[in-house]
């Protein structure tokens, strides 16, 4: 394997606990787009989790379109996703914590020197800019080491499209074989891994251990190649992946 120097990491509820903040921002938007249709079902942030985790509010909207029978035209789908950026970021801005222990993990990394490290989300960019900026982990990423699926593409998608994995290889002139990517989703772990990328799934921001044993071995079956309970074990697992030999406390994780 060709030597790890690019660390890519998720950033909702993986470098930052934003989604349950922007479910509930996503589910009024998306209870107003089905009640001017009539449509008379109802959405808790809860219960959009459970069913579009992973995905950005584009893509969200695509997915209710199919599952409802409607469609939306494009100056009304502009007008919505605007409209859920910037309730979204006024609810981080207010509320955002990062995820318990990786800043720092992020420091460590950054005073090592030994990797260069990067952001690549579903969210539109000005959500993901917030995030970081709200709970000061924008110094660890260069600004044009930032990457939406959402607005960074010519074309918006949302993992688990691999698009904007690609695009990221492209833009930070690496391989697929020299990175690692830290998801939590399935749509996360899928979008890098149909990009080639080894990915370590991080399963510490679910609620209980029934649920993250759950996310783990969903992860693992779809190609994880390591699960991460603690950001404290990042170091043993990137060195999984990496092929280097551990210690023997480590290799019990």
């Amino acid at each position: 394997m060709a030597k790890v120097t690019q660390l890519l990491f998720d950033c909702d509820n993986t470098l930052v606990m934003s989604e349950e903040l922007a479910f509930e921002a996503c589910a009024d938007i998306a209870n107003e787009i089905l009640a001017k249709r009539d449509i008379t079902d109802r959405y808790t942030g809860e219960q959009l989790i459970q069913d579009f985790v992973g995905q950005n509010f584009r893509g969200m909207m695509i997915s209710l379109q199919g599952k409802y029978g409607f469609e939306m035209g494009k100056e009304e789908i502009e007008h919505y996703v605007h409209e859920e950026e910037n309730q979204v970021i006024a609810k981080l801005e207010a509320k955002a914590a990062p995820c318990i222990g990786v800043t720092e993990e992020l420091e460590r990394l950054q005073r090592s020197g030994k990797y260069d490290m990067a952001v690549v989300s579903s969210s539109a960019l000005r959500r993901v800019r917030a995030s970081i900026k709200k709970v000061g982990q924008d110094k660890y990423f260069k600004p044009d080491h930032v990457f939406s699926a959402a607005t960074s593409l010519p074309k918006p998608t949302s993992k688990p499209d691999p698009a904007i994995y690609l695009h990221s290889l492209e833009v930070l002139n690496k391989k697929a074989e020299e990175c690692v990517a830290i998801e939590d989703s399935r749509s996360g772990a899928l979008s890098a891994i149909r990009a080639g990328i080894p990915v370590i799934a991080y399963v510490g921001s679910y609620h209980g251990d029934e649920k993250r044993a759950e996310m783990a071995a969903k992860l693992t079956e779809l190609g994880a190649k390591v699960v991460m309970k603690d950001w404290a074990e990042f170091d043993t697992c990137l060195k999984k992946i990496e092929g280097e030999p551990l210690e023997k406390s480590e290799a019990n994780l």
